[in-house]
């Protein structure tokens, strides 16, 4: 049964458009058809991360009855298919972001997964997604005022009737000054999907406008986004957090770091 999910974060610049390509890049991978829709209609994002800033017909027109759904979705190089927002201003003034739950229930028809990028925070575009989502999946930081904001968000999408598939934890560097993944665990109490390393090669492929899991496929991040997308299809596959090195952590533990 095809399924829709709404990738979100209760703030920006957490890593939520890049773990929206890359998991459904990864679900691409494992032979899943995938849809990528951009429910960012404000500031849109994933054409600019995979190279297409701009095209002819987006979700946008889709939106106004403008044009077919069909002819807003476009398959990427990695074979993953996407439907982007549109960039103009006017076109973001037109749009009805509620109709987006009219939208989804049209894709779930043909494909298997829906992944839709949230806009940052809890306003009226994330509530949309969330309204037109079966389950959502939170992207957080592990520093204390992300995981405060992805609390909010559990709250809200309790209050919505919409399920959480569960949380990603990006650019974790199991580092003292990161929360634990035990004490996140405990203070959100929602079930733990993947956790994805701070990894120069995100940037890197960032760069190059590809998922990570093409451009570096052998990366710590690909390989954890691997896991995160294994896990949302339900294989029991165990988590390891990125620790410290033996040795930095004795030094660190005699009085050398």
């Amino acid at each position: 049964m095809a399924k829709v999910y709404a990738i979100i974060s209760g703030k920006g610049g957490v890593g939520k458009t890049t773990s929206a390509i890359n998991l459904g890049t990864c679900l691409n991978e494992l032979g899943e058809d995938v849809i990528i829709v951009d429910g960012n209609l404000t500031t849109p994002n994933v054409g600019i991360h995979l190279g297409a800033p701009i095209v002819p017909i987006t979700l946008n027109h889709v939106l106004n009855n403008q044009a077919k759904l069909e002819d807003a979705i476009y398959e990427h190089e990695s074979g993953t298919k996407i439907m982007p927002a549109s960039l103009s201003l006017k076109e973001t003034k037109k749009i009805n972001p509620k109709k987006l739950a009219e939208i989804s229930k049209k894709l779930k028809k043909i494909t298997n997964h829906v992944l839709i990028d949230c806009a940052a925070g809890l306003g009226e575009e994330a509530k949309s997604a969330i309204r037109a989502a079966d389950e959502i999946i939170i992207i957080a930081n592990p520093e204390i005022s992300s995981i405060t904001d992805a609390l909010k968000t559990i709250k809200l999408s309790e209050e919505m009737h919409t399920p959480v598939k569960g949380l990603i934890i990006t650019r974790y560097k199991g580092k003292k000054t990161d929360m634990s993944v035990p004490n996140i665990k405990d203070m959100l109490e929602v079930p733990l999907i993947g956790i994805i390393p701070e990894d120069e090669a995100v940037r890197e492929s960032q760069v190059i406008k590809n998922p990570v899991i093409i451009t570096h496929p052998k990366s710590k991040a690909a390989k954890s986004y691997d896991t995160a997308s294994r896990r949302m299809l339900g294989q029991d596959i165990e988590l390891e957090p990125f620790k410290r090195g033996f040795f930095i952590t004795l030094f660190r533990g005699l009085g050398f770091g």
